[in-house]
Protein backbone atom coordinates (compact mmCIF):
# COMPACT_ATOMS: atom_id res chain seq x y z
CA UNK A 1 0.00 0.00 0.00
CA UNK A 2 3.02 2.34 0.57
CA UNK A 3 4.06 2.32 -3.20
CA UNK A 4 0.54 3.01 -4.35
CA UNK A 5 0.49 5.93 -2.05
CA UNK A 6 3.70 7.16 -3.18
CA UNK A 7 2.30 6.99 -6.63
CA UNK A 8 -0.66 8.29 -6.22
CA UNK A 9 0.98 11.28 -4.35
CA UNK A 10 3.43 11.57 -6.88
CA UNK A 11 6.59 10.98 -4.27
CA UNK A 12 9.77 9.50 -5.10
CA UNK A 13 12.31 8.15 -2.83
CA UNK A 14 11.79 7.18 0.59
CA UNK A 15 12.37 10.52 2.40
CA UNK A 16 8.48 10.42 3.45
CA UNK A 17 8.31 6.65 4.22
CA UNK A 18 8.11 6.63 8.11
CA UNK A 19 5.13 10.03 7.04
CA UNK A 20 3.46 8.30 4.96
CA UNK A 21 3.31 4.73 7.11
CA UNK A 22 1.76 6.94 9.80
CA UNK A 23 -1.02 8.54 7.68
CA UNK A 24 -1.38 4.63 6.50
CA UNK A 25 -2.18 3.46 9.51
CA UNK A 26 -4.66 6.37 10.35
CA UNK A 27 -6.60 6.04 7.71
CA UNK A 28 -6.95 2.60 8.56
CA UNK A 29 -7.97 3.12 12.08
CA UNK A 30 -9.90 6.17 10.88
CA UNK A 31 -11.90 3.97 8.44
CA UNK A 32 -12.78 1.36 10.84
CA UNK A 33 -14.06 3.62 13.41
CA UNK A 34 -16.33 5.62 10.78
CA UNK A 35 -17.38 2.52 9.30
CA UNK A 36 -17.08 0.05 11.76
CA UNK A 37 -15.44 -2.08 9.09
CA UNK A 38 -12.29 -3.42 8.82
CA UNK A 39 -10.27 -1.89 5.75
CA UNK A 40 -9.69 -4.30 3.38
CA UNK A 41 -6.23 -3.02 1.17
CA UNK A 42 -7.43 -5.18 -2.04
CA UNK A 43 -11.16 -3.61 -2.06
CA UNK A 44 -10.41 -0.47 -4.50
CA UNK A 45 -13.31 1.59 -2.34
CA UNK A 46 -11.16 1.22 0.46
CA UNK A 47 -8.00 1.82 -1.51
CA UNK A 48 -9.63 4.94 -3.36
CA UNK A 49 -10.56 6.40 0.98
CA UNK A 50 -7.14 5.51 2.05
CA UNK A 51 -5.94 7.33 -0.95
CA UNK A 52 -8.17 10.72 -0.26
CA UNK A 53 -7.68 10.85 3.51
CA UNK A 54 -3.82 9.97 3.17
CA UNK A 55 -3.52 12.66 0.32
CA UNK A 56 -5.84 15.12 2.58
CA UNK A 57 -3.75 14.76 6.24
CA UNK A 58 0.02 14.82 3.45
CA UNK A 59 -1.04 18.07 1.70
CA UNK A 60 -2.39 19.70 5.14
CA UNK A 61 -0.23 19.57 7.82
CA UNK A 62 -2.36 21.67 9.74
CA UNK A 63 -4.85 20.85 11.98
CA UNK A 64 -8.41 21.06 10.95
CA UNK A 65 -11.20 22.72 12.99
CA UNK A 66 -14.73 20.97 12.07
CA UNK A 67 -15.41 17.70 10.84
CA UNK A 68 -17.09 19.51 8.03
CA UNK A 69 -14.22 20.23 6.59
CA UNK A 70 -13.89 16.50 4.88
CA UNK A 71 -14.49 16.64 1.45
CA UNK A 72 -17.98 15.30 0.32
CA UNK A 73 -16.40 12.57 -1.76
CA UNK A 74 -14.44 11.82 1.42
CA UNK A 75 -17.88 11.62 3.21
CA UNK A 76 -19.68 9.92 0.08
CA UNK A 77 -17.04 7.19 0.25
CA UNK A 78 -17.26 6.33 4.04
CA UNK A 79 -20.56 5.94 3.54
CA UNK A 80 -20.70 3.75 0.75
CA UNK A 81 -18.05 1.35 2.56
CA UNK A 82 -20.49 1.46 5.94
CA UNK A 83 -23.77 0.49 3.79
CA UNK A 84 -21.64 -1.91 1.57
CA UNK A 85 -20.89 -3.79 4.66
CA UNK A 86 -24.63 -3.61 6.03
CA UNK A 87 -25.75 -4.93 2.73
CA UNK A 88 -23.25 -8.24 2.98
CA UNK A 89 -24.64 -9.37 6.86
Amino acid sequence: MLDFIKTYLRIDGNYEDMFLVTLLTAAKVYIREATGVEVDEDDFLHRLTISLLVTQWYENRIPVGKADDMSFSLRSLLTQIEYKASDAT
